[in-house]
């Protein structure tokens, strides 16, 4: 996706930016209480699981010794940050611009502060054959968002991760770690460690459904899962999410297990997403697409996923899949407005549904009271793969699979005509930051006119 008119306004911001000293001092240990609790489920709820589950990363920061030979996909953004005069003052501004106080003097995961870019290529490094532990916050599926964390707040940073050119080559890293985490190799955290295993004890504390509601045997090794992303893509087992009124095309199904974040009525066509209270903007949302002016005036629901969600997609209703796309763009880049979010994008997630790498379905519902509708999925971070298994002009019953995220969180939003009359349940809460999972496939809204009886 096309970023240069965003990117030249950010770049004026950072050029005028004040720098900070080059060098941090000595980190100092943050006072007691001065990093709180992160809302949300897409990172963080909990500072000290999170400072277990990274405490490998944090080591490597000061490495002894020589340095671990690049990756080449790693080597070749080191070459494009170091020949690319621009990039260069980007990529060491964004480190440069980092507060030298806590909280910021260590990542949001406790581990002490990465403070130029050599640094960070290191840890990705690493990261690229590492398949995630478990852990209980759900962060360890994004530990190249935990080194970014802070920079991504600052201007430079909000410049680098709207660059074409950078997102183009992290859309190569993070597609060379799928392959790692397709891999058989990537099993080895599928066990029964008590804290870091899949299986172990407090796994089954956050998940204590898990072999009555997946498709898994625990007397095979890996409970007969292939790799990490098959895991990661498990599948319901028959009957554990049914779905909705089924002969009822009046009753919307919820497209994702996810977390209600935001619900929205009278959608432009264009509007200021970037500032603090990101309203969507629909030509953005759906880059251009020529079926986007059916909606202005539309109704937006949107929900987010966490790390132990499941992550495939259900078809909303029933029709016909008219259309779909998958659009390339930012991994990296939260709301410059939000500025230092300890669990970015968290605090950006209407901002990303306009730029994030992100999948579009436009489905005709055999309903006529909801007519056209789209359905769009966002991937978050490391989020890298967005999977569309359905094609244009099948035909696909409420709740049959369109698709699937891969490898960590993520947000949808159900996009409706303004003409559409709906009645949503949220299941007694109210969305934002705090909400918890709906399940996939119940209700999650009523068209009052319309359809069957």
């Amino acid at each position: 996706m096309k970023t240069n008119w965003l990117l030249s306004s950010l770049l004026a911001i950072v050029l005028a930016a004040p720098l900070v000293a080059a060098k941090p001092p000595i980190p100092a240990a943050p006072p007691e209480g001065a990093a709180p609790p992160q809302a949300g489920a897409w990172l963080n709820a909990d500072r000290q699981a999170l400072e277990d589950a990274h405490a490998g990363l944090g080591a490597q920061n000061e490495p002894r010794g020589a340095a671990t030979p690049l990756l080449p996909v790693i080597d070749e953004l080191k070459a494009l940050v170091e020949n690319d005069p621009e990039l260069y003052m980007l990529f060491t501004q964004m480190f440069d611009q980092i507060p030298r106080e806590p909280p910021y003097l260590d990542d949001p995961v406790g581990n002490p502060g990465v403070w130029d870019y050599p640094k960070m290529l290191q840890l990705m490094n690493r990261i690229l054959t590492q398949a995630p532990e478990f852990n209980e916050t759900g962060l360890v599926g994004f530990p190249i968002n935990a080194i970014l964390n802070w920079a991504m707040g600052t201007p430079a940073g909000a410049a680098v991760f709207l660059n074409d050119k950078v997102n183009a080559q992290m859309k190569k890293i993070l597609n060379q770690w799928a392959v790692f985490l397709r891999s058989p190799d990537s099993r080895s955290v599928l066990n029964d460690d008590p804290e870091t295993g899949w299986f172990g004890q407090d796994a089954r504390v956050a998940m204590p459904e898990f072999t009555l509601d997946f498709d898994s045997d625990p007397n095979l090794p890996y409970h007969g899962f292939a790799s990490w992303d098959d895991f990661f893509t498990r599948r319901f087992r028959e009957g554990r999410r049914p779905v909705a009124s089924p002969e009822d095309d009046r009753v919307i199904a919820n497209a994702c297990e996810s977390a209600p974040y935001k619900l929205a009525n009278q959608v432009q066509m264009r509007d200021r997403f970037w500032i603090k209270d990101q309203p969507y903007s629909l030509a953005h949302m759906m880059a251009g697409d020529p079926l986007a002016p059916q909606f202005e005036g539309a109704t937006v629901y949107q929900a987010f996923l966490s790390a132990l969600s499941y992550h495939r997609w259900h078809s909303p209703v029933s029709g016909r899949i008219v259309k779909t796309r998958l659009i390339d763009g930012s991994y990296y880049a939260p709301a410059h407005a939000v500025g230092f979010d300890p669990a970015s994008p968290n605090e950006s997630q209407g901002y990303i549904t306009h730029t994030a790498a992100r999948a579009l379905i436009f489905i005709e519902a055999d309903n006529p009271g909801i007519g056209l509708m789209a359905v769009l999925f966002v991937g978050m971070a490391e989020v890298s793969s967005n999977e569309i298994t359905v094609y244009e002009g099948q035909r696909v019953k409420k709740g049959d699979q369109l698709g699937m995220f891969h490898y960590g969180g993520s947000t949808h939003a159900l996009i409706f005509r303004p003409q559409v009359d709906l009645e949503f349940d949220l299941h007694g809460q109210t969305p934002g930051l705090d909400a918890k999972n709906i399940p996939v496939r119940v209700r999650i809204a009523t068209v009052r006119s319309g359809g069957a009886n």
